[in-house]
């Protein structure tokens, strides 16, 4: 444990230690050196290591740690086509009718008495 004496040296391994993730050996603070992206790589297993600066004994055993990446919204989804169609008899059980579909958008379009297309409506599931 760090007594703040300068005695105690921090050390990061696993994947992307020395390259993706830095850690200041003197205060074991752990950073990012660049932008990460689930889409590349969802997680990363580290290891961290506190060591006895002029020794190099282990203080304490390592310790695993797993960083998640969130994802964030930064791919739009694109489709085949502009326009799709599906149906679902009324009254229908849960999970009877189903689509792989996670979120959509979907543009309803009314007509008015006088037979003209009217205002467009959103729905999102």
């Amino acid at each position: 444990m760090d007594k703040d004496d300068g005695n105690v040296k921090y050390v990061l391994t696993g994947e992307g230690a020395g390259s993706l993730f830095l850690i200041d050996e003197k205060s074991g603070d752990i950073h990012a050196t660049k932008r990460l992206d689930r889409e590349e790589k969802a997680m990363y297993i580290l290891h961290a290591k506190v060591l006895d600066r002029t020794t190099l004994a282990e203080l304490e055993p390592d310790t695993e740690f797993n960083i998640k990446i969130h994802d964030i919204n930064d791919n739009e989804p694109r489709f085949a086509k502009d326009v799709f169609f599906a149906s679902v008899p009324e009254m229908s059980e849960v999970g009877e009718y189903g689509a792989a579909l996670w979120q959509f958008t979907v543009s309803i379009t009314t007509q008015t008495n006088s037979d003209k297309l009217g205002q467009k409506k959103k729905c999102v599931w």
